[in-house]
């Protein structure tokens, strides 16, 4: 199993990891990155099995493969990253070709740049609920948390489970009261949100995540309890993690572009029909220290699938603008995605 951290190293690379994303927006800004030419892809990832197709993509050099057969060499770069603020960022700031994140950052991002760099969705990286978990015997619904609680997640206010969050929130007391259980959210990497739920006794008591480390959470502290589905906040299946690139380098780079969509459907082939191999990438990727039978329940749940079509995602849109979080609409999920077949009919 997991060997966890002490909470001052938690600490110490959770502001490593910051200051890293601090550095390069930064460096990026003070000397903007030229239009890249085709063949260099930047890719931002952060933690989970959410970004297993990116896993698998990056051990079988499925970008690279389906590049050669366009006739170009694709060098593909690997960024990590923890929050959706700091993948906007990197983007942004040109440090990266293709963000990962949730579809609350892809949808800021859209609001943000739009009519200027045109972000847009490229493409889904699968359905997954995403569970908020305490170890808070008094917790059974959002109702229950106190100023004591902290809710951990990847970023306050910014990323998909903080605006999912925020909608249970609208839901539970009203749409002037969506962001009431900001103030008791902390931005903290999955890993050490995990470790600090497990252990208990540190001032996290619920954490925001995404598989597999709420499945780590119910199955190593008999405290933890799932108080809310992002499934049933959000009425059904859905993209809570997707990718998204500015529209210049989309236009700038239509070869690489192309060949990076078909390596994610390769990827998401073979994770259907290999979840056990597709364990063994994730483990060997990561460098996660997980049992490979526990990862493959997680990737076999029936309430996961790996599809580039996005799912489901206008509720959040329409939550976002009505509550003013965004300023443009998006009367369908296709005004903040690019076109095109390979993502199929999304919603």
């Amino acid at each position: 199993m997991t060997n966890f951290p002490t909470t001052k190293e938690r600490w110490a690379r959770y502001a490593g990891a910051t200051m890293l994303a601090l550095v390069i927006a930064l460096l990026a800004l003070a000397s903007p990155t030229p239009a890249l030419a085709e063949g260099r892809l930047r890719i931002a990832e952060q933690y989970g099995i959410v970004y297993l197709l990116l896993n698998v993509a990056r051990d079988q050099q499925l970008i690279e493969k389906h590049g050669k057969e366009a006739g170009v060499d694709i060098d593909v770069e690997w960024v990590k990253l923890s929050g959706g603020a700091a993948v906007n960022d990197a983007l942004l700031s040109g440090a990266v070709d293709i963000a990962a994140a949730g579809v609350g950052p892809l949808l800021t991002i859209w609001d943000r740049t739009h009519g200027r760099q045109n972000v847009k969705g490229v493409a889904s990286l699968g359905n997954f609920p995403y569970y908020l978990v305490t170890n808070n015997p008094a917790v059974k619904t959002i109702a229950d948390f106190t100023d004591k609680d902290r809710i951990a997640l990847p970023a306050v206010g910014v990323s998909v489970q903080a605006r999912v969050l925020q909608l249970a929130a609208a839901k539970q007391w009203g749409d002037a009261e969506y962001a009431k259980l900001d103030a008791i959210s902390v931005a903290v990497p999955h890993p050490d949100a995990t470790a600090a739920i497990i252990s208990g006794g540190t001032e996290i008591t619920a954490h925001f995540a995404n598989p597999p480390f709420q499945e780590q959470e119910l199955a190593q502290n008999p405290q933890a309890r799932i108080v809310l589905n992002s499934y049933d906040v959000l009425g059904g299946p859905s993209s809570s993690t997707v990718l998204f690139a500015t529209e210049k380098f989309r236009d700038g780079n239509p070869k690489t572009y192309a060949a990076f969509l078909k390596a994610l459907q390769e990827a998401a082939d073979f994770i259907t029909a290999h979840p056990q191999e597709a364990a063994e990438t994730y483990l060997r990727v990561q460098g996660a220290k997980l049992d490979r039978d526990f990862l493959v329940k997680v990737i076999t749940n029936p309430d996961v699938s790996f599809t580039l079509q996005p799912n489901n995602t206008l509720v959040l849109a329409k939550f976002m603008h009505q509550v003013g979080a965004i300023k443009n609409p998006a009367a369908s999920w296709r005004d903040y995605f690019f076109e095109d077949p390979a993502i199929g009919q999304g919603s």
